[in-house]
């Protein structure tokens, strides 16, 4: 490490991995001492960036073999995440993996699996946890504010991906399954579990409807919790963004909204009504939840606190994203397999 910072090699120098690399230009936790990308244009791009502030790696291998990185941070396509996870564990390596972990449970829990066998942490990017308005939502609910939870509702859509061509992997059934769902949606499942705990079964139905996107645009999900809880999660691909959080309870309910994608965040507008209460909105000042969610990996990864996404919820996480692609083949209510005791 240099200068107490984490050294990492950010994996995949596409539109995300360029972004983290950008987050993290000032960060005190951890430096970006390389970017390991394998296609030539890419490769370039990130050499022009650089400016000599970090290294250009041909392959993965590398990243894995050299001895002054600590840790890897993975913007690779999802059906390569398990595969690499393990190998970066294997190689000694902490690793932060962009969502979703991985596209089947089996290959979640071997990963998880060779994280604890190697001693390294494993980080998610599900950075919608470290924003301000949820922090305090999260507080207000361990609080009892809200009282009894009944419903979570929520939608996290944009239209992007509409600029991208339609070779692009994240447009690809093979690639990215139920593109909303791993494209946006997860982060809405993730902070449900956070909430609600691990979910019990899922309904889904997927369409096309505003793109030509070969693995969907247009994603509805219900999913069931213990004791008849509720999430009602939207995502969309074909329509300008729009963030909404909101949890409802016996005694009130919080609505978050975003004002911006949280890719460049302007802040949340935030209305809560309490039982006998007028409702009230503040506005949340903007805060970089991307950073933040790496520099607690970092935190966690030089012996500091645990890191606050634990391995049981990314493996509910992961359940619930199978059972929801099962449901929008089967058309019918899916069982979420269990994941722990």
């Amino acid at each position: 490490m240099a200068g107490g910072r984490l050294r990492v090699a950010v994996v995949g120098y596409g539109w995300w991995g360029r972004t983290i690399v950008r987050t993290l230009a000032e960060s005190g936790l951890i430096e970006v001492a390389a970017v390991v990308e394998t296609d030539a244009d890419a490769a370039a791009m990130a050499r022009a960036d650089a400016a000599g502030a970090f290294r250009v790696l041909p392959d993965f291998a590398s990243a894995l073999s050299d001895a002054s990185l600590a840790a890897v941070v993975l913007c690779t396509p999802h059906k390569a995440h398990a595969a690499q996870i393990v190998a970066a564990a294997q190689a000694g390596k902490h690793v932060f993996c962009e969502k979703p972990l991985t596209l089947s449970l089996g290959d979640a829990q071997a990963a998880v699996a060779a994280c604890r066998a190697a001693g390294v942490v494993l980080g998610i990017g599900h950075e919608r946890r470290f924003e301000p308005a949820v922090l305090d939502l999260r507080r207000r609910i361990a609080a009892g504010e809200l009282g009894t939870l009944l419903q979570v509702e929520a939608n996290f859509s944009q239209d992007k991906f509409l600029a991208m061509k339609p070779d692009n992997w994240r447009l690809s059934p093979l690639h990215a399954p139920v593109g909303p769902l791993s494209a946006t949606g997860i982060h809405l499942v993730d902070l449900a579990i956070a909430i609600l705990g691990p979910a019990e079964s899922v309904w889904a139905r997927l369409a096309t409807r505003g793109s030509e996107f070969a693995n969907g645009d247009t994603l509805g999900v219900m999913l069931g919790f213990a004791g008849g809880a509720n999430a009602l999660v939207s995502a969309i691909l074909a329509t300008p963004f729009e963030g909404r959080f909101a949890v409802y309870g016996s005694r009130g309910w919080v609505d978050i909204r975003d004002r911006t994608h949280p890719e460049s965040p302007t802040g949340w507008d935030v209305t809560t009504c309490l039982r006998g209460a007028e409702r009230v909105t503040a506005f949340v000042a903007p805060h970089g939840a991307v950073r933040a969610n790496l520099e607690a990996f970092a935190q966690a990864a030089q012996g500091g606190a645990a890191y606050p996404v634990t391995q049981a919820e990314m493996l509910a996480n992961v359940a619930a994203l199978e059972a929801i692609m099962r449901s929008v083949a089967s058309g019918r209510v899916e069982p979420v397999e269990r994941t722990g005791p």
